[in-house]
């Protein structure tokens, strides 16, 4: 027995898929696995199959055909191939969790495409797919347009390969916000992306500051937010929450400040919690610096901040960033507008040279 892959077109009506495999049935091929692609002109179906060894390709063409299949492709498979396409795509998303800069080979596994080529530039078409080509958006700029002389590429597979080039995306951007930062006096801290799972510690660093640093953070009191509230701190819809740990333990490492990016249409909001003890050593500062260059590459074109009057700690962090700015006072709380030039820094891309040299010849 031999393994082989045959994708064919059945018309999507009840009973053809029954007659494509029975007619495979009859010359002693056991169907293994099934995939069915819906597209415009019909039911892609993807089988693989187990079959005589005395069957050539021509034979099971014909098995095809005689079933009412058309658009017929055969090709041998491995053994490799017996794992189910969910396993795959997970174990490939296992891969780019790990190394987010392996997105064009990964894409190049998933669809066995002959050629992959990222592009600093959006592709013309977007969004759907060719016989032979198909272009996908980079959410951190750029395309990729993949090629593969058969199969045909179909929907379904469109659908798989952009999950995985925005799962790269996702974890080159968390990588990117990721970074040691050594203070003026020295002193270290671990800053990174907020989760959800930060929530204890966050609430650990609101119980460890005084109330006069919460009130200036949330300006209406010095209540501790609500663990729902600080989920969505953490977490938010747009924007950016960062958060600085110290001490021992890593990852695990006390809480010390968080910094918030609110996003809101063309803008973003600013606010910073730092405890009071990592107060007036350069932290915050920092993190400011860190949040508006995460906002201009994600093209915001300013960001806002609502400071009170008296918290000078803040208004000084502002002035240091040296940039144009504009306050408007409504009592004793300035609303201070930082206006930005959008900007991407690209990242280095995942196409590997082996593929980009491919592509060039």
């Amino acid at each position: 027995m031999a393994l082989w892959r045959i994708r064919a077109t059945v018309d999507d009506r009840p009973g053809y898929l029954s007659v494509l495999t029975a007619s495979l049935a009859l010359r002693g091929v056991n169907i293994l696995t099934v995939q069915v692609h819906t597209t415009e002109v019909g039911a892609v179906d993807d089988f693989l199959v187990d079959a005589p060894d005395q069957l050539t390709e021509a034979d099971l063409r014909a098995a095809v055909e005689r079933g009412r299949g058309r658009d017929c492709w055969v090709a041998r498979s491995e053994a490799r191939g017996l794992a189910d396409q969910p396993t795959r795509v997970l174990g490939l998303a296992t891969r780019l969790v790990r190394e987010p800069d392996g997105a064009g080979e990964a894409l190049r596994t998933l669809l066995g495409a002959d050629e992959v080529i990222w592009r600093p530039t959006p592709a013309t078409r977007l969004g759907g797919v060719g016989a032979r080509t198909m272009a996908l958006a980079d959410p951190s700029g750029g395309s990729y347009e993949l090629r593969r002389r058969e199969p045909s590429f179909t929907p379904a597979e469109y659908a798989r390969a952009q999950a995985l080039v925005e799962l790269a995306a996702a974890v080159a951007r968390r990588d990117a916000d990721r970074v040691t930062l050594v203070l003026p006096d020295a002193a270290e801290v671990l800053v990174r992306p907020a989760t959800a799972a930060d929530v204890p510690g966050v609430v650990e660093l609101h119980e460890a500051c005084s109330a006069r640093s919460r009130q200036r953070r949330y300006l209406s009191g010095a209540a501790l937010p609500s663990p729902a509230r600080l989920r969505r701190l953490l977490e938010p819809a747009q924007g950016l929450t960062l958060v600085a740990a110290a001490g021992p333990g890593g990852e695990a490492a006390s809480v010390v400040a968080l910094a918030n990016l609110l996003g809101e249409g063309d803008e973003a909001e600013v606010a910073l919690l730092v405890r009071d003890d990592w107060q007036r050593r350069g932290l915050g500062s920092a993190l400011l610096r860190r949040l508006l260059g995460h906002a201009e590459r994600a093209g915001y074109a300013a960001v806002l901040l609502h400071v009170q009057a008296e918290n000078t700690p803040m208004l000084r962090a502002v002035r240091r960033l040296d940039r144009p700015t504009s306050v408007e006072r409504d009592g004793s709380v300035l609303s201070v507008t930082v206006p930005l030039v959008a900007r991407r820094v690209e990242p280095p891309r995942p196409v590997d040279a082996a593929v980009r040299s491919h592509w060039a010849h």
